[in-house]
């Protein structure tokens, strides 16, 4: 019963920040059909179905989109649909007769999101990149690891999923809310440059504030700071300290016996890198465990840096059940939640094609439809 039940949703299958995107919104009880191309992805080669995560919670037909009839299937589903999600290259869908002018000649109130990495229009736009190269044009990527190191990628959270997956899902819902106003649908264009780049908002006005300085590692949230960072413990383990607050970095000095005179003042940045080095040596006197003991639970801003494994097992996370586990494997449920439209997955991740004939039943083709297209080698 999540707030987002009764709305009809196309995914056309692609990898990363389109099935991010459709996994948030099934989670949040959209019912969405997912378009996966016959054959498959180089992806799905690697990874048995259960544990590609990102693609629980909906239907899977496989569809051959180059053949005529593939085409002319899918615009009877969008005749249907409020939303469609897709991820090729700009240019792309329209070559196989579905951009958005087509579908919206057909279904008017629909949404058309298009996820992209440089956005569909601009001198990079159709050339190809992952999540890494997104972030270095924004320049997030250039903020992101140690003075005098080098620039060290975020995995990819904040191209693919933060600045890509998650500004999609956050489009289509807002035009889905505005075409109930104007009976009206329009186009989505997610950029993971555009993203990667909103994502950097507080940081690019801190520089034009002037508290901030534009090289890597020298800046109180980047690792500069010595009460920003993460140090090593006796046992080879790690813990993070964020005590940015002139309150809670009193608790740290406090509860590391840190009562030098050179940790009175907190702002001076000319010696954050000595003061590292002597609360690095602090808390490498204790195990994690032993710090935890002492800080975890307080305002000091702290906690241990856990492993997947660990995180999964934390006392915290257990009691808000931030992991579930669907069809044995472990993984994070839905966020965020809501006090009275439950947000749930709606079952594991399907293999390609594995509702072809049910789905395009309960979508409303008949036997002799699903059978005339299995014929042709459509589906």
């Amino acid at each position: 019963m999540g707030p987002l039940q009764g709305v009809r949703i196309i995914e056309v299958a692609g990898i990363g920040p389109g099935p991010f995107c459709a996994m948030m919104l099934s989670d949040m009880g959209a019912e969405i059909i997912r378009i996966d191309r016959k054959g498959g992805f180089w992806l799905q080669g690697l990874l048995e179905p259960k544990y590609d995560v990102l693609n629980r919670g909906r239907k899977s037909i496989a569809v051959d989109l180059k053949n005529e009839r593939g085409a002319e299937m899918l615009l009877r589903l969008v005749e249907q649909a409020d939303a469609l999600i897709e991820g090729f290259r700009p240019g792309v869908m329209e070559e196989m007769g579905l951009g958005p002018d087509v579908c919206l000649e057909r279904n008017p109130r629909l949404v058309y999101g298009r996820m992209t990495g440089w956005g569909q229009e601009g001198p990079l736009a159709r050339a190809a990149g992952h999540d890494i190269n997104y972030i270095s044009l924004s320049g997030a990527l250039h903020c992101i690891g140690r003075n005098a190191g080098k620039p060290v990628p975020p995995l990819n959270l904040v191209g693919d999923f933060g600045g890509g997956g998650m500004l999609l899902a956050f489009g289509v819902v807002c035009a889905l809310f505005e075409a109930q106003r104007s009976g009206k649908g329009q186009v989505v264009d997610a950029a993971m440059v555009d993203g990667s780049a909103t994502l950097m908002a507080m940081v690019y006005g801190f520089l034009a504030g002037g508290l901030w300085k534009d090289t890597r590692g020298t800046n109180f949230i980047d690792t500069g700071a010595h009460y920003y960072d993460t140090y090593e413990t006796a046992d080879g383990k790690w813990v993070a300290i964020g005590s940015i607050e002139p309150q809670f970095y009193a608790l740290l000095l406090k509860h590391t016996g840190c009562d030098n005179p050179d940790f009175h003042n907190q702002w001076d940045d000319s010696r954050w890198p000595e003061l590292k080095e002597k609360l690095a040596a602090v808390f490498k006197t204790k195990t994690r465990d032993e710090w935890c003991a002492i800080m975890e639970g307080t305002d000091i801003c702290f906690a241990p840096v856990l492993s997947l494994e660990e995180a999964m097992k934390h006392p915290h996370n257990v009691s808000r059940n931030v992991f579930v586990e669907i069809d044995g494997v472990p993984q994070p449920g839905p966020s965020p939640r809501f006090g009275r439209t439950k947000p749930e997955i709606q079952g594991a991740p399907p293999k390609p094609g594995e509702h072809t004939e049910e789905a395009l039943k309960e979508w409303g083709f008949s036997d002799k439809e699903i059978a005339s297209l299995k014929e042709s080698d459509v589906i």
